[in-house]
């Protein structure tokens, strides 16, 4: 195997904007992959742009307005799989301004309303369709000379048999990888509905039921869900996918005769302290880039770039 420049260690959307961003500025990069990209938690995500469970943090909130911005490039080159979406989000809190991602995403506005809430914000957020963009992603990469290896690794260490310089990009993984203990999975579970004529993504983060969200894609709905932090299974269960679909219908009631298509359950790869992007201490050639939770394609394309700058500064 010719050595590559640098080797992006998991193919999901983390990994693959990663080896994407960092062909563009000219490395050889080979991304190794336990499972195929198309079979990564990444395809069961809602995938819609939203700082999900993150912490105010300026990290953050660049990664943010730089993948904001990016996606909303995609959407309007045609990007397969990547919409602008008009959101509405509806808050139960005393509204005290903007919340801290707004500047983010740039055009959100807020208006009164009625109880049970207090405000409705509304702003444009890209969607993703996880199946047809990572597609797109891993056809860029072999276009442009890069490789995907189907391969487990028991440490990271034999990623060096691959390149001298090693990204950690293996999400639920790297607990075990990088012998990191503030990494958790998050549970989430989602239902898939038939498009009704929805355009719109509606959401209530709030709701003391659980967390709601009704997100249209082309062909189908996704109704959410669940954030189950430290809950690592992913067994259906019907009463829990009929209380999902009980709040997204007392949201969203065009839902109400919706045909169900499926349902996705996955394990969403948070970390406490959020996400790990660094140069690891005790290894200078090995970057980290791991712990996203539930905003991997909210943060995506911004992360990539930092990730980028670090591993090619090795």
């Amino acid at each position: 195997m010719t050595k590559a420049d640098v080797v992006v260690v998991g193919g999901g959307v983390v990994g693959m904007t990663t080896a994407l961003t960092l062909q563009r500025r000219g490395a050889h990069v080979t991304v190794l992959t336990a499972h195929d990209p198309a079979d990564t938690v990444s395809t069961v995500a809602a995938a819609v742009w939203y700082p999900s469970h993150t912490e105010e943090d300026p990290r953050v909130l660049r990664w943010a307005r730089d993948t904001h911005a990016e996606l909303r490039r995609q959407a309007a080159d045609g990007v397969p799989g990547v919409v602008d979406r008009p959101t509405r989000m509806w808050s139960r809190h005393p509204y005290a301004g903007p919340p801290w991602w707004a500047d983010a995403c740039g055009d959100l506005t807020a208006e009164p309303a009625q109880p049970p809430y207090t405000a409705l914000l509304r702003f444009t957020a890209p969607s993703v369709e996880m199946t047809s963009y990572l597609a797109w992603l891993r056809q860029r990469l072999e276009a442009g000379g890069g490789r995907i290896v189907r391969r487990a690794l028991a440490a990271l260490a034999e990623a060096y048999e691959v390149a001298p310089v090693v990204v950690n990009a293996t999400g639920l993984a790297a607990g075990g990888l990088a012998a990191d203990p503030a990494v958790f999975p998050a549970r989430g579970h989602v239902l898939l509905v038939a498009n009704p004529g929805l355009t719109v993504s509606v959401r209530d983060e709030d709701d003391p039921a659980g967390v709601t969200y009704v997100h249209p894609r082309r062909h189908d709905v996704v109704l959410g869900g669940t954030y189950q932090a430290g809950v690592g299974h992913t067994r259906p269960d019907p009463e829990e996918a009929a209380a999902i679909r009980r709040r997204c219908v007392a949201l969203v009631p065009q839902l109400a005769d919706a045909p169900l298509l499926g349902e996705r359950i996955g394990l969403r790869p948070a970390r406490h302290g959020g996400p790990r992007v660094e140069v690891d201490p005790d290894d200078r050639r090995l970057v980290h880039a791991y712990g996203h939770g539930g905003a991997g394609v909210t943060l995506s394309w911004g992360c990539a770039a930092e990730v980028a700058d670090l591993a090619l500064s090795v």
